[in-house]
């Protein structure tokens, strides 16, 4: 059977535009959600949403990023078996396109070559590129540039398998209790369960490419999901930490197996401004 063959050209320039897009565009689910949770809100609440609102409408018609942080790039690949790439690997395309996207675009560049040292890369590489080979003869790609603060927030836990979900409730409410208020709420919330200490925390990032009202396909999760999102919305952390009902839009919840004497848990926060997007080639 003949492959899909991409070329080189095509795949930098439409990952160079979705590095652009992605950092200029909220989603519409963001919006949808930061509409809808507003009209429950008052006062200070009720204005930094609608200044949100403001923000992304004014982002997208001048075409200039939603926050001066442009983040850290996340790539997730899906690359089908079938799908040929002409020229060059994959993860070297992915690199070329996204620095070239931060430095025509002058979008911040925000990475550093070593994490002592402290000198800037220049072009924001290198991104974390996740590749998962599928059925088919198509590439998905999606992205999401995450922003240190949302990313300092974040946190990860060895917990012991007796603590059960009430022990990785705690940890999540704790850590958005302790970090949330520095990370831009309303927040999207990715929590990982299960896996190593390696892949957990992946499986909280990755989890922020859901949308907004979207069900964990088990209904156990689904649950649970659910009744951590009412926890957190508890705290009375509110938009920017002012206070208010909505400390959090979802909450997202991915699982892994597990070794029998661990229950690893992460928790990936994110701001309200979720930039992802994602194309198919």
């Amino acid at each position: 059977m003949r492959k899909n063959n991409i070329s080189k050209k095509t795949i930098i320039n439409e990952i160079s535009n979705l590095c652009f897009e992605a950092n200029t565009k909220l989603p519409k689910d963001i919006l949808r959600a930061i509409k809808s949770v507003a009209e429950n809100e008052k006062g200070i609440a009720r204005d930094i949403l609608s200044d949100i609102v403001k923000n992304a409408d004014i982002a997208g018609r001048k075409k200039i990023p939603l926050c001066q942080d442009t983040g850290t790039g996340n790539f997730f690949v899906k690359l089908g078996k079938k799908a040929g790439i002409c020229g060059s690997d994959l993860r070297e395309i992915i690199e070329i396109a996204a620095a070239k996207s931060y430095t025509e675009n002058y979008l911040r560049k925000s990475i550093v070559s070593d994490p002592l040292t402290r000198k800037n890369t220049g072009d924001n590489s290198p991104s974390n590129i996740h590749i998962e080979y599928v059925e088919g003869d198509k590439i998905e790609i999606s992205f999401l540039p995450k922003g240190g603060g949302s990313e300092n927030a974040s946190s990860l836990k060895m917990l012991n398998p007796a603590d059960g979900w009430e022990g990785v409730k705690k940890f999540a409410i704790e850590n958005v209790k302790e970090k949330g208020a520095n990370a831009c709420p309303p927040l999207i919330i990715g929590l990982g369960i299960g896996g190593d200490f390696s892949t957990v925390g992946l499986l909280a990032k990755k989890s922020l490419l859901r949308t907004i009202n979207s069900k964990n396909k088990n209904p156990f999760y689904a649950e649970k999901e659910a009744e951590l999102l009412s926890e957190i919305n508890k705290l009375n952390i509110g938009p920017m930490g002012f206070g208010g009902k909505t400390t959090a839009l979802a909450v997202f919840i991915e699982t892994k197996p597990c070794h029998i004497a661990s229950l690893p848990a992460a928790i990936s926060i994110q701001c309200h401004s979720c930039r992802r997007t994602k194309i198919v080639l």
